[in-house]
């Protein structure tokens, strides 16, 4: 059997002493969605989350952690984060900022801790999957243990 490498994500939540599952899945390089995560993990789609990059204008980079089937309300993150304005990061960005590819960004392990936004949503299920920080692995924790790793905060941000 192979080990898996631990990621950052992974070695964070570990250090904190806290419970996860590491579940991996088969990456199809046409279809990154979360939607499509959640049909190879078998998983309802409520319970997985994707982590998007931002930037506002006062705050700087900024990360949103929403479930897989929302879209980012920007104007709510705005508010949520203290800016007039939000908008998603150029793709090219992604990688330099965090060190982390489209597919396979986690809200753990970046390369700098950026603030971490994550939807109200996340508290009403008992637990919920986060992209481990590479493509075809995920983590599943409680929000409360995300929060708690991420140090995030909690808010309405989606539409």
């Amino acid at each position: 059997m192979k080990k898996v490498k631990k990621t950052n994500a992974a070695r964070i939540l570990d250090n904190l002493k806290i419970n996860y599952e590491v579940k991996t899945y088969e990456v199809d390089e046409e279809d990154l969605s979360a939607i499509h995560v959640a049909e190879t993990m078998e998983m309802d789609i409520k319970g997985i989350f994707k982590t998007l990059v931002a930037r506002g204008d006062k705050s700087g980079v900024i990360m949103a952690v929403i479930n897989g089937a929302d879209e980012i309300d920007f104007k709510a993150l705005a508010k949520a984060s203290g800016n007039k304005s939000v908008e998603m990061i150029h793709l090219k960005e992604l990688q330099p900022l965090t060190g982390y590819i489209r597919g396979g960004c986690s809200p753990l392990g970046a390369k700098k801790a950026y603030p971490v936004y994550l939807d109200s949503k996340a508290m009403n299920q008992e637990r919920i999957s986060i992209s481990a920080g590479v493509r075809g692995e995920q983590l599943i924790l409680a929000p409360t243990d995300l929060v708690k790793a991420a140090n995030a905060t909690i808010a309405d941000i989606v539409r």
